[in-house]
């Protein structure tokens, strides 16, 4: 989604002391705005993400563009007086697809266009919609039967597949997969709950992505994220007395039943937004790319058509995104008293998006993940692919502001980490306390950040295992804080630093003990539109002391250099703040 930018221009001219200006003189007429609403005839109320676009009336020509905002209220601004046609589309709706011809005839002018859309189905086939077609506003025709059958019969196939695959996998003299009532009973009745002795990368990357698989199936029914919180543990419970003849875990629990949710529902709003685009229909290429960010929201659009069509609306957010590809030049390695200097010359690619960046005129932190920030990175490297996935999402929580400077959001948030760099790795599922603001320390010069502090249960542990699994599970409390200066939109200063501690509580090593810390450090260079280089550090610390085995002290920092390419909102610093008086006129 693009809004449009408030780049007022004023040029005046002095030919002759002396002489008057007039509105009605096109040779020194500059332009105005055309501004306005859009409603849903159906109920009165604004429509967000309608795309806007106003044409010349004799070329044809883009003129302007723009986006309504929560509000459903827009404003394009026109370099030049003449005639034109506006359009307003969303997908959902009938398009607007032709007004009366507007004049802009001077230089001061602000016209005022407010439009009105009905509902349309987007079907060749059919002419109406049917009555049980999603509306995300209204809640109607969401379902709650269709995910419950959809999560069982995910888990019944995701069963089947591991049987096929892993055959002759035995815990505890069972084959693991060959589950029946009888032992899925036994587990409901008899349990016990344990904490399992999985490998790091199934427990903590595969368990969270299969809740997120769970939240997709009722999110994409219409129910929304509290709803679907529930449906994910229910099917987490499924899958951990039903799934495996082995004990229910309670880690796999957490991590699938909450850590997937915020999966989930990070990856659920991404490929919305690739679905909404500028409110046109979607695309083959968008549908796919929307089907492999978040499968379950690609299988419902395929197999209910249009009764689960409506696109969730964003709410046009501010959003943040860049690519990153390059390379590690050489790493620093420290460990258990090891000093030298190593060189992996691995391939690195990294994504990172900043969705609903406070600041941002119009939009709101009401539903959960309003607000959230991804980032995931992966090392061309079989052993070990990826580096780290991170996650941190709003989920309750409102907006405060202070001055004309300052904008923020504070409230609880929900966080997933998977980290793995080349000697340990960590992960965890949080709950914290924290804010996420930009402040504007001059005109040009942006603050973006975030402090967040709170308690997860995270796994950490060596990458080289030791017997069934040198990694140990606890209660950790932990903590980040991260900070970004944009200077001019052209150069780019980042620093993050994540901390854990986690405790022998709630684990099965209650004398071990670990803390964690991760530093990244980057400067990026825009050279080019929206292309930058870079060069970033990473630094990577563990210390563990166990009862059982020695004391481990490990640390790994990482230099590279990297191509990034920018999302269409650059660094990302978001502007609400009026033009400075001299550019106004």
């Amino acid at each position: 989604m693009k809004w449009a930018r408030n780049k007022t221009r004023a040029i005046f001219t002095i030919l002759l002391v002396g002489a008057m200006l007039t509105v009605s003189s096109l040779a020194f007429a500059q332009g105005g705005s055309i501004s306005g609403s859009v409603k849903d005839l159906s109920n009165d109320k604004g429509i967000p993400g309608v795309a806007i676009t106003v044409k010349d009336e004799s070329t044809g020509k883009l003129a302007g563009k723009g986006t309504t905002n929560a509000l459903g209220n827009y404003s394009v601004d026109i370099s030049v007086p003449g005639k034109y046609i506006l359009a307003a589309s969303k997908y959902g709706y009938r398009n607007m697809t032709a007004l009366n011809v507007i004049e802009l005839s001077n230089v001061t002018q602000n016209l005022n266009v407010n439009v009105s859309m009905g509902r349309h189905a987007w079907l060749k086939e059919q002419r109406e919609s049917p009555t049980l077609a999603l509306s995300w506003d209204t809640e109607s025709g969401k379902s709650y039967l269709i995910p419950a059958l959809e999560i069982p019969i995910f888990i019944l196939l995701l069963n089947g597949a591991d049987r096929l695959i892993y055959p002759n996998l035995v815990d505890d003299g069972k084959k693991v997969y060959s589950s029946t009532l009888k032992t899925t009973w036994d587990h409901v009745y008899h349990g016990p709950w344990t904490i399992d002795t999985d490998a790091f990368a199934m427990n903590q990357f595969a368990h969270p992505y299969q809740g997120s698989i769970y939240h997709g199936f009722a999110r994409s029914a219409g129910l929304n994220y509290w709803e679907a919180l529930i449906y994910d543990n229910v099917g987490s419970f499924f899958w951990e007395t039903g799934g495996e003849t082995t004990r229910p875990s309670i880690n796999d629990q957490i991590a699938s039943g909450t850590g997937g949710s915020f999966f989930g529902e990070a990856l659920f709003r991404m490929a919305s937004r690739v679905l909404e685009g500028h409110g046109d229909k979607p695309g083959f290429w968008r549908e796919m790319s929307a089907a492999i960010l978040s499968p379950p929201l690609g299988i419902n659009r395929l197999v209910f058509g249009n009764r689960f069509k409506p696109v969730f609306p964003s709410n046009d957010p501010a959003v943040s995104w860049r690519l990153r590809l390059g390379g590690s030049l050489n790493s620093h390695l420290k460990d258990k008293g090891y000093d030298s200097l190593v060189n992996h010359n691995e391939a690195t690619a990294d994504y990172s998006i900043a969705y609903g960046l406070p600041g941002k005129p119009g939009y709101s932190y009401n539903r959960p993940f309003d607000y959230f920030h991804f980032e995931f990175s992966t090392l061309a490297k079989s052993s070990n692919p990826f580096d780290n996935i991170m996650l941190r999402g709003l989920l309750l929580g409102t907006d405060y502001e202070s001055g004309d400077a300052y904008r923020g959001i504070w409230g609880l948030y929900g966080g997933y980490d998977y980290i793995s760099p080349h000697v340990f790795r960590v992960s965890s599922t949080s709950a914290s306390i924290g804010t996420t603001y930009q402040w504007w320390l001059s005109r040009t010069v942006a603050l973006q950040g975030s402090a967040l502090g709170g308690i997860g249960y995270a796994a950490a542990g060596n990458v080289a295992e030791t017997g069934e699994r040198d990694y140990h599970f606890g209660v950790a409390p932990q903590g980040l804080v991260a900070l970004r200066f944009n200077f001019r939109d052209k150069v780019m200063f980042d620093l993050t630093e994540r901390v854990y501690y986690i405790s022998g509580t709630g684990g099965n090593d209650p004398g071990g003990r670990e803390d964690i810390n991760r530093l990244n450090m980057a400067l990026t260079v825009r050279i080019y539109g929206r292309h930058a280089l870079g060069f970033q550090y990473i630094a990577s610390i563990r210390n563990a002391w166990y009862p059982d085995r020695p004391s481990s002290h490990q640390s790994l920092g990482t230099y590279s250099l990297v191509y990034t390419l920018l999302g269409n909102s650059g660094f990302g610093a978001v502007e609400w703040r009026d033009e400075p008086e001299k550019n106004k006129h």
